[in-house]
């Protein structure tokens, strides 16, 4: 099966098959993609939560509008993002990039304090919001992915941030939850899974010039 086939087979997944568990070689090329998405300035500031915990999975369906796609699938992946993105934070990421490449340090030093100079200029909101667009960029990436793997999954913004907060202890990590993704095996009685695929004509989304 193709790429286009495999979005094509995809959709939001309604209702999970609560007995079937993904296999751990799944997840792990998910954590693998998560952590090859594509963010601004390759500072990655996300972390992906990956639960599988029936009983928290029960416990964080409350603070999902009781959406039961996050108790009945096999895992629950949680997008966060990073609180503090600052001085620090921007220093580590060109230690590592100088031993990864092994780039002198001349080199990467007016970048370095470019981008201090600009985090350091922003206030916390708009950081936060920049930080947010590379959650959801991470999160359509896993989208493709799960397709190709035939994974189900089911996107969303349909939960309370901060009482994932506080189940999951983010704060004390220095993260916030944004997005939340069940993944597993799609139930045979979800309707869903036969509806056909509504998208606008590409000649009304493409503009070639």
């Amino acid at each position: 099966m193709n790429i286009i086939d495999s979005l094509k087979w995809r959709y939001a997944t309604k209702k999970f098959d609560n007995e079937r568990i993904l296999p751990q070689e799944k997840i792990d090329i998910l954590i693998e993609a998560f952590n090859l998405t594509a963010t601004s300035y390759g500072l990655q500031p996300l972390k992906l939560v990956v639960i599988k915990n029936k009983e928290l999975q029960n416990e964080l369906t409350q603070h999902s509008w009781n959406q039961k796609q996050v108790a009945d699938a096999s895992h629950l992946l949680v997008f966060c993002i990073e609180k503090n993105i600052g001085e620090e934070y921007i220093k580590k990421y060109f230690d590592h990039v100088k031993v990864t490449r092994n780039t002198p340090e001349e080199v990467l030093k007016p970048f370095k304090e470019q981008l201090v100079s600009s985090f350091e200029s922003k206030p916390e909101e708009e950081i936060s919001n920049w930080a947010t667009k590379q959650a959801y960029l991470a999160m359509g990436n896993l989208l493709t992915v799960c397709a190709i793997e035939k994974i189900d999954a089911c996107p969303m913004e349909g939960f309370i941030p901060e009482k994932y907060n506080e189940v999951l202890q983010l704060d004390k990590k220095g993260l916030s939850s944004v997005l939340v993704l069940p993944i597993g095996y799609r139930a045979e009685d979800d309707m869903f899974s036969e509806f056909k695929k509504v998208r606008r004509p590409i000649g009304d989304t493409i503009i070639t010039i």
